[in-house]
Parts: structure tokens; sequence; C-alpha cells
């Protein structure tokens, strides 16, 4: 069992119980869980957080670069604690929902390249890689 980073919790702004709940709760998930599974998870274990804290914690680490997020086909948000402050991206099963880190390399550098040569400045990107994972295929 993982415990929870005490800095993470700081991240959140005011720190609270339930926001402290919320996040051991993604950082003992595995993989990428939505913010309704994690909120029925937390209801199953008897807590009683509301799922707009759910959504709110999810998405303040997300904006301190402690969440990953990836999106679905029909664009739900799935997250996973991410314990550095590093950017990455993932190959996700469109099946069962596993997330694979990936070196992305060649995304970050075209897209530096890209950023330079169109003058923008603080561009931002994501990019979604999704398919069909060995055990899902072979199942």
């Amino acid at each position: 069992m993982m415990t929870t980073p005490p800095d993470d919790a700081d991240l959140l702004g005011r720190r609270t119980a339930q926001r402290v709940t919320v996040l051991k709760a993604l950082t003992e998930a595995h993989g990428f869980v939505s913010a309704r599974t994690l909120h029925a998870s937390l209801r199953a274990s008897g807590s009683h957080i509301g799922l707009s804290t759910v959504y709110r914690t999810l998405g303040a680490l997300a904006a301190a670069d402690r969440a990953d997020v990836v999106r679905t086909r029909v664009g739900e948000r799935l997250f996973r604690h991410r314990p550095a402050a590093e950017h990455r991206h993932y190959l996700l099963c469109r099946t069962c929902g596993l997330g694979m880190p990936i070196d992305a390399e060649d995304v970050e550098f075209w897209a530096e390249r890209i950023t330079a040569a169109s003058g923008f400045s603080e561009v931002e990107h994501t990019v979604e890689l999704t398919g069909v994972c060995p055990d899902c295929r072979a199942g």
C-alpha cells in the first residue's frame, strides 16, 4: 500500500481531510480511474465525500502536475497519480484501461520544433495513444 505524499496534499490549496482522502485513494488506485469510479470506491468504503469534491481535487492535482489525465473515446477524463511533476505520455488500452508510460522524446521534439517555428509561446499539448493491450487481444 502506498502512502500519500504529504507535499502532494499541500498542492491542493486548503488542506482538508476530504482532499487527503481523495489523494490517498488515487494514489492507491491501480492504473487510470475516472472521477465517478473513484467516488464510487470511496463511497463503498464508507466515505461521505461528494462527487464535486472528487472532481475538484483531481482537477487540482492535474493542474499541479501530480496527476496524469487521459481521455476515453467518449471524452471522459481518467486520472492517475503522478509522483513527480515530469510530463508523461501513455498508451492506453481501450478495453481494460491499462495505461503504459511511453518514451515520447519524438513527440516532445516535434512540439518544441512546431512551437519555435510558429512564434507561439506557452504551448501545451495533448497526445492520446490508444490501442488494445496484449492481454485483452488474447482474451
